[in-house]
């Protein structure tokens, strides 16, 4: 929510945060986010992410009842794009399993 209402960052417009990790310890917390767009407004995002970094840091330590605020470590999730890709790789094998099945390559036995 700090992000979304407080940050006035045009670069982290297009930001998702999809989960976040803490450690046991509470001493950091792993921000993973994607970004919509093109690799570079993902060096964007990142870029004004960590000028950010400081001030989410101060309004965190105002909020929650730690002793510390946590460490606040963002780091860019892939998982979306391995995702895209797995589906790409599994569409092309499709395709090619059908254009070998289309053009009778004797794969099948009468």
């Amino acid at each position: 929510m700090l992000l979304m209402r407080e940050v006035r960052d045009p670069r982290l417009a297009d930001i998702t945060i999809t989960e976040v990790r803490v450690t046991p310890d509470l001493l950091i917390a792993r921000i993973y986010y994607t970004v919509l767009g093109d690799a570079e407004q993902e060096k964007e995002a990142a870029i004004a992410l960590e000028s950010a970094l400081g001030y989410l840091r101060t309004q965190l330590a105002g909020r929650v009842r730690l002793r510390l605020a946590p460490e606040l470590v963002f780091e860019l999730d892939q998982s979306a794009a391995y995702g895209r890709r797995i589906d790409e790789l599994l569409g092309q094998i499709a395709a090619s399993s059908q254009d070998e099945d289309e053009n009778g390559d004797g794969s099948a036995s009468a």
